[in-house]
């Protein structure tokens, strides 16, 4: 009996789990141990739910979206998935349906609003009417960067993915060029092309519900960026230019948040490949057209080249 006894009070005494922020380098989700709810909230006893996310960061990709959701995770009154979900892109998520969704979003207190990101989302053609099915007044992030260096980035993610992997790998010239002409079959360029698939989002979401972020002036001074989208979310006023510090080893800004310096992974911040000359003057005819509808779509300039 009193084995029995200890090991309820053990039981009883357990730590129950927190909200989740999001780390450079990644964390083991909360436990699963409370009940669903049919309200599209998961509770637990400490006070803490789970909920389908307020905010969703749809792309994009290469545009700086870790370091956007790491900057939003400053924010006390945001708790932030840790891992890209994939839920409303990969059917083999989108089928377990949406207790599975809501399974993998952080613990948070009712006066938090959960965020996830997934950058394929913003190119993906049938997102933007799942995303609206589930919650038409949700609150959309987008960064974007200039169009020719997110292809830039984009080839040298997938560069040195195959060089660890002991891969052969094509130059980026023999890419983007094909028979003297840009090539149009190269994935990364459509992912670029931002007017075509911001159209797709714009028949199902208002412009009012999504903010686009310049990820070019997100690197380069990240502080004005970051007020801009805690005005579009309606946050209290809280992240500061105390929260960002230059990192003159990694070349980019890193976070201090209550004492604790944190920077993205090594992965970010790569140097691009050398690119000739003229084939980058390519790449900036080919994007100036679409540059344009874009800026048409949305309303506003970026100092795009």
């Amino acid at each position: 009996m009193a084995a029995l006894l200890l090991g309820l009070l053990l039981f009883a005494i357990q730590s129950p789990p927190v909200p989740s922020r999001p780390m450079a380098d990644g964390g083991p989700p909360s436990p699963p141990t409370s009940s669903p709810t049919d309200n599209g909230t998961t509770s637990h006893p400490n006070g803490t739910l789970q909920q389908l996310p307020q905010i969703i960061i749809i792309g994009v990709r290469k545009g700086g979206t870790r370091a956007l959701i790491e900057m939003l995770s400053l924010h006390s009154a945001v708790a932030a998935a840790q891992n890209e979900v994939h839920f409303f892109d990969w059917e083999s998520h989108f089928q377990k349906g949406f207790p599975w969704y809501l399974s993998q979003m952080p613990y948070a207190y009712p006066d938090q609003l959960t965020v996830e990101k997934t950058p394929a989302y913003f190119t993906s053609s049938k997102v933007p009417k799942r995303i609206h099915q589930m919650n038409p007044d949700i609150k959309l992030l987008l960064i974007l960067r200039d169009p020719t260096e997110r292809v830039l980035s984009d080839y040298t993610q997938v560069f040195y993915n195959r060089l660890q992997k002991h891969k052969r790998y094509q130059p980026i010239e023999s890419i983007l060029v094909k028979d003297g002409e840009i090539n149009l079959g190269y994935k990364a360029l459509n992912r670029s092309l931002y007017y075509v698939h911001m159209q797709n989002w714009l028949q199902y979401f208002p412009l009012e519900s999504i903010h686009v972020v310049d990820g070019d002036e997100l690197i380069r001074d990240p502080f004005p960026e970051m007020k801009k989208v805690e005005r579009f979310l309606k946050l209290e006023p809280q992240i500061n230019a105390s929260n960002f510090y230059f990192n003159k080893t990694k070349g980019f800004y890193c976070l201090r948040d209550h004492g604790r310096e944190r920077c993205l992974h090594d992965s970010k911040g790569r140097a691009h490949p050398h690119v000739a000359p003229a084939i980058l003057q390519k790449l900036y005819q080919f994007f100036h057209e679409p540059n344009k509808k874009f800026f048409e779509l949305v309303g506003r300039t970026f100092n795009w080249k």
